[in-house]
């Protein structure tokens, strides 16, 4: 493959803006900034969006942390969750991932979970990684906290690995296609 040599039309305009902001040598002349007309946008005959809704659920001010009772859970379905009896439908295991990719990856993974209606899932990390330092703020945002109820290791001596009870959707009808559909545009 040829090597193209020289500056592309994107790097002579952002020099061109660089060059707006400096003082030039005596004699030297700065290069003319011209907008350039912006491209039409594409227009795909048959979108491919499915419309789906989560549901509003009401804002949650509580932080959650990993193996605490939370408020609205009763003790003996904590007891049932932090023991293992309520067994992890889904699996993602981080290993591997970047931080972004990863989170991305976990906000998918418990949307799409919700959706489907699932209610206990396990998330991954690994032992003493970054991924475990970050996946309970991840947790916490404004968009996976309303779907979370408890999050627990699924032992003590296993803190490379959380599980988490969802809440159950009610009132929501939606198709993992559904689901599917919006993770393929968020990519």
């Amino acid at each position: 493959m040829a090597r193209v040599r020289g500056l592309s039309k994107a790097d002579l305009k952002l020099w061109a803006a660089f060059t707006q902001s400096i003082d030039l040598l005596p004699g030297k002349q700065r290069l003319s900034v011209t907008p350039e007309p912006e491209p039409a946008p594409a227009i795909d005959p048959k979108p491919q969006v499915v419309a789906v809704a989560l549901p509003k659920l009401k804002a949650v001010s509580k932080e959650i942390q990993v193996d605490r009772l939370p408020g609205g859970l009763d003790k003996s379905t904590w007891k049932n969750f932090a023991s293992g009896k309520i067994r992890a439908v889904r699996r993602l295991d981080l290993h591997g991932m970047t931080a972004t990719r990863a989170h991305m990856a976990v906000t998918n993974f418990l949307e799409r979970a919700y959706g489907e209606e699932a209610r206990c899932v396990e998330i991954i990390t690994g032992k003493g990684e970054v991924m475990a330092r970050e996946l309970p703020h991840w947790l916490n945002h404004p968009q996976l906290r309303p779907l979370i109820l408890a999050v627990a290791h699924p032992h003590a001596a296993n803190t490379g690995s959380v599980r988490i009870l969802l809440r159950r959707a009610r009132g929501v009808i939606a198709e993992p296609s559904a689901f599917a559909a919006l993770a393929k545009l968020r990519a």
